[in-house]
């Protein structure tokens, strides 16, 4: 169930008085509750279309104010998992989620942190060979009916951005792999490769042409192997075209600091507010990002957009939410550019898995790429004094709670993705970490591990550190993928 912007204009006046009500330990309360009324949704096992409950059975069951509770509701829309629909027979509805707002914020922040090529296609390089090989294992009649209409359609396109306008391909393709991280990844991988496309130097049409015509091959090739049902062959395809796709963006990415944007991220079928969030968004990202900066005073951004100002308030709430700006009131103010933070999309991405049904398989296969992947990078830094320090600071955090609750083990595995330099890699890894958290947190069938299993993790983590630091890479990877057997067997 879907909010109207008729909805968020009658409640604008309403959510804005709470807002103001709300203080820093209100709004602590409320991402709590908002916690709890997403594990209850994980726990009814996703029941789309059904009533949780009216406001005021909310606040009862939840024991809060009508503040609290309303701050909460906003965040659980945010992650795109409840809408509140006021009125006779209204409630909190259970809806479908949207990953999309959550991806464009996502391929911005990486693109802000200054993810380079080489991180990139790394990852690509990591995740998509799996995408295509899962694809030729479980390929019918209507994917390839799919994956022709896609050559088709690639061959009519006309882009100036050379090799990258095919990339729908890659996504159909990590489409058809049926792993639903898998496709999420891929989503975001080629939505930023476009982008960094974009801001690549100007080329010569006739090497434009060439560029187009051998990634349609590429893909012709890599389409008939995964329709053939080669799995091999298309993997060692896909690697092949991913190295050439590579080589283009070394040669012709634009000037050292130049920073991406001038191509719009796709918002169809995003309600108002989402689209002019995701509007100023990328005029932030236009700009260079810089932070402190006041883009319009509240007057002057309803003027320049042409709406009302109950839609834009929702549009900055979205920005605020996801730290990409904050509205700064009083003499001097209006919207100011703020440091990303990626902390709510890593939780919607999470939620949106979980309701798209990740198996343990699923997230074992991603997993295993993600975090061996990481582990090479980190080894050919171990030489740097600062990777060892922090790892062994990970590591004496295994058996101490992290925050809200949650368990001090996942430290090492997420310093493990940071000190690989990858940033890419670092925020996957994130995300497949708080949808573990969220999915362990949401469902009571099976016991969580005693301090005898923490014990456990903590010395197969110092194994893994003892050969990261050793530089044995082929130790390293099978301890890290035993580990990793482990635990996928703790996820149901």
């Amino acid at each position: 169930m879907v909010r109207t912007d008729g909805d968020a204009v009658r409640d604008g006046a309403i959510e804005e008085d709470d807002a103001r009500e709300a203080d820093a330990p209100e709004r602590k309360l409320a991402a709590q509750v908002a916690h709890r009324l997403e594990s209850d949704i994980i726990r009814r096992g996703w029941p789309v279309g059904e009533v949780l409950g009216s406001e005021q059975d909310l606040r009862e069951r939840y024991r809060v104010s009508r503040s609290v509770l309303r701050e909460a509701v906003r965040l659980a829309e945010h992650h795109q998992v409840a809408r509140m629909r006021r009125g006779p027979g209204g409630g909190l509805f259970v809806c479908a989620p949207d990953a999309a707002p959550a991806t464009r914020a996502l391929v911005i922040y990486l693109e802000y942190v200054g993810t380079s090529v080489e991180d990139l296609m790394q990852a690509r390089q990591l995740l998509e060979p799996l995408a295509v090989a899962l694809a030729a294992e479980r390929i019918t009649e209507q994917d390839i009916e799919r994956l022709r209409a896609g050559l088709d359609e690639e061959v009519e396109r006309h882009d100036e951005a050379g090799i990258f306008a095919q990339d729908r391909v890659h996504v159909l393709l990590g489409e058809l792999s049926g792993n639903p991280a898998l496709q999420l990844f891929v989503d975001v991988l080629s939505r930023l490769t476009t982008r960094y496309a974009h801001t690549t130097r100007r080329i010569p049409k006739e090497e434009i042409d060439r560029g187009k015509a051998e990634a349609r091959e590429r893909h012709r090739v890599i389409v008939d192997a995964v329709i053939a049902g080669a799995a091999g062959r298309a993997e060692a395809e896909t690697v092949a075209h991913l190295a050439g796709v590579s080589e283009w963006l070394l040669a012709h990415r634009a000037r050292r600091g130049a920073k991406a944007a001038g191509r719009a991220l796709e918002v169809s079928g995003a309600k108002l507010a989402e689209v002019v969030a995701a509007r100023i968004h990328d005029e932030i990202a236009r700009r260079g990002w810089p932070i402190g900066q006041v883009l319009g005073s509240e007057a002057d951004l309803l003027a320049r957009n042409g709406i009302s100002r109950a839609v834009l308030r929702e549009a900055v709430r979205l920005l605020e939410y996801h730290s990409v700006a904050r509205m700064r009131r009083g003499p001097g103010g209006g919207l100011v550019v703020t440091e990303p933070d990626p902390g709510a999309s890593i939780e919607t991405m999470a939620l949106y898995l979980d309701y798209r049904g990740v198996t343990a398989e699923d997230l074992r296969v991603v997993r295993d790429a993600v975090e061996l992947g990481t582990l090479q990078q980190t080894i050919r830094r171990r030489a740097e004094p600062e990777v060892g320090q922090r790892l062994k600071a990970a590591l004496a955090r295994t058996g101490e709670p992290g925050p809200e609750g949650r368990s001090g083990s996942e430290a090492f595995h997420t310093e493990l993705a940071e000190v690989s330099g990858n940033p890419v890699l670092a925020l996957f890894l994130r995300i497949l970490t708080e949808l573990w958290t969220r999915h362990r947190a949401g469902t009571d069938t099976t016991p969580q591990p005693g301090p005898g299993a923490l014990a456990e993790v903590e010395a197969v983590h110092e194994r893994i550190l003892d050969a990261v630091l050793a530089g044995d890479e082929g130790v390293a990877r099978h301890r890290m993928r035993r580990h990793l057997e482990a635990l996928t067997a703790w996820y149901h």
